[in-house]
């Protein structure tokens, strides 16, 4: 019996269990999490800087490196990076290894922490995830960020959220910000349809009903940035990856916004990340872009 689409409860529980169709997703995660430690060791930076009040609600800030930095005493341009884990799992510390790839172009890395499901729902995710972005934008200064040339990026749950920020009325989740405190938005390998994911495997821990799916859904949602979408998957991914970014690019794009998409060749959902910490990936290279894309 279809339970989403054309798909059985068996086969679309397939499409997002990604551990189990990636032999050795263990090793990718493994080796992020080894290259980030090392990143943190060697590199200068600002990490578990409190945004809120809650225990998760930290960041890390990673400042340009090199030459780029060098040649300027002027504030940075920023990428805030939100990590993935299906709103259940990982943590900031996992996306270190990527601040060097975006530090290289001149570009301040700030990735961001969230508390997780079950013990939040989904409604308080995203609500962190605006706090996070407020919270850069009123302290940019001190954290060394130009806030006018901030763009929001995230993998898999973290497109999702980066999604949820492109479509935030700033103004109405805190009366001094402007409407457009990011310029632009990347989501990698995201989830921009909640409906399949209240109805698969997922929702044993997220716990979504139909109307919370709904709210926090983007592809039903107006984006409110000014500059460009970037959508990127990997060509590996499964058909409901593709569908998923296929699906928002297309109700985004008739809502007048400037989507730009992107399928990564032989990535999959573990190794697209990877891509994005090769500088010289055109992954890595179109979201440096977004700091200045009109």
């Amino acid at each position: 019996m279809a339970v989403y689409r054309d798909y059985d409860q068996s086969g679309l529980d397939d499409q997002y269990d990604l551990r189990r169709r990636v032999a050795d997703a263990a090793e990718y995660v493994a080796h992020r999490e080894a290259a980030s430690a090392r990143v943190r060791g060697a590199v200068v930076c600002r990490t578990d800087i409190a945004y809120g009040a809650g225990a998760a609600e930290r960041l890390d800030v990673f400042p340009p490196s090199g030459s780029a930095a060098a040649r300027t005493a002027a504030l940075a341009p920023a990428v805030i990076y939100i990590h993935g884990g299906y709103w259940q799992l990982s943590d900031k510390s996992d996306t270190s290894f990527v601040a060097p790839a975006i530090g290289a172009a001149g570009i301040a890395f700030v990735s961001l922490n969230y508390a997780l499901a079950p013990a939040v729902d989904m409604d308080r995710i995203v609500g962190q995830i605006r706090s996070a972005v407020a919270f850069v934008w009123r302290n940019s200064a001190d954290l060394g960020i130009d806030r006018d040339r901030m763009v929001v990026a995230g993998h898999s749950a973290g497109g999702h959220l980066a999604a949820m920020a492109a479509a935030a009325d700033w103004p109405a989740v805190a009366p001094d910000l402007p409407a457009d405190p990011i310029k632009a938005v990347c989501g990698i390998s995201g989830l921009y349809d909640l409906e399949p994911i209240r109805l698969c495997y997922l929702n044993d821990v997220l716990g979504l009903d139909a109307a919370g799916a709904g709210r926090n859904s983007p592809i039903g949602l107006a984006p409110r940035i000014p500059g460009p979408i970037l959508l990127a998957v990997g060509g590996d991914e499964t058909d409901e990856y593709h569908r998923q970014q296929t699906a928002l690019a297309g109700s985004w794009r008739e809502r007048g916004a400037d989507v730009r998409e992107m399928v990564v060749p032989g990535a999959h959902h573990y190794s697209i990340i990877r891509v994005l910490a090769d500088a010289n990936s055109s992954l890595c290279r179109a979201v440096c872009e977004l700091v200045t894309a009109k």
